[in-house]
């Protein structure tokens, strides 16, 4: 079964220079990338009509960048370890990586709290609910990625480590979603810091 499935992603990715599931993420993250526009877009439109409350950004979630760039890194090596079939490295990375997007997630709450805790709670004012709405929205994103990364932190521990296309396919997938969340947040945190 697995071999038909292998032989059809090879004849896919050969007539159409790339996967149509790689297409398809590409697609879906060119409209992500539109809708995070959209909304820093209206953030900058907002803040130049006035009544905009300015406050510095938690220094937690500069904390959070660092949480989010190493949980990038520690994914890109499961993915090389998972090629070079080193079974404990990526398995490894895999969890770290895991726990890494948990601990980012406790961090953007915890961000939140902070936030409140200087004045700026939910629904006072549109400059923080701005940077609410834009975290929230990023870390349902990586919510949807860590259950992504379950999904292949199962197959790690239950399926013998065998690279097949199918499988190789798989993690890049994991790998280029997860690659741009992680760029996402990088372009977000950057602009939350100069738009304030």
């Amino acid at each position: 079964m697995e071999n038909t499935v292998d032989t059809k992603i090879l004849a896919a990715t050969r007539r159409n220079k790339i996967h149509p599931l790689k297409l398809a993420l590409w697609v879906a993250i060119a409209s992500l990338v539109m809708m995070f526009t959209a909304l820093t877009s209206a953030y900058i439109v907002r803040q130049s009509a006035g009544n905009w409350l300015e406050f510095n950004i938690p220094n937690i979630f500069y904390l959070n960048t660092l949480v989010i760039v190493v949980s990038s890194l520690t994914l890109h090596g499961s993915y090389l370890a998972f090629k070079r079939q080193a079974k404990v490295a990526y398995q490894g990375l895999m969890v770290v990586t895991f726990l890494l997007g948990i601990t980012f997630l406790v961090l953007q709450y915890l961000g939140w709290h902070e936030l409140s805790a200087i004045g700026v709670p939910l629904k006072t004012n549109p400059s923080g609910d701005f940077v609410y709405a834009i975290s929230g929205l990023h870390g349902l994103h990586i919510l949807g990625g860590l259950g992504i990364l379950l999904v292949s932190l199962l197959v790690a521990f239950l399926r013998p480590l065998k690279v097949t296309p199918i499988r190789k396919l798989r993690f890049e997938l994991v790998l280029t979603y997860w690659h741009f969340v992680d760029l996402l947040w990088l372009y977000l945190i950057i602009f939350m810091s100069l738009y304030r």
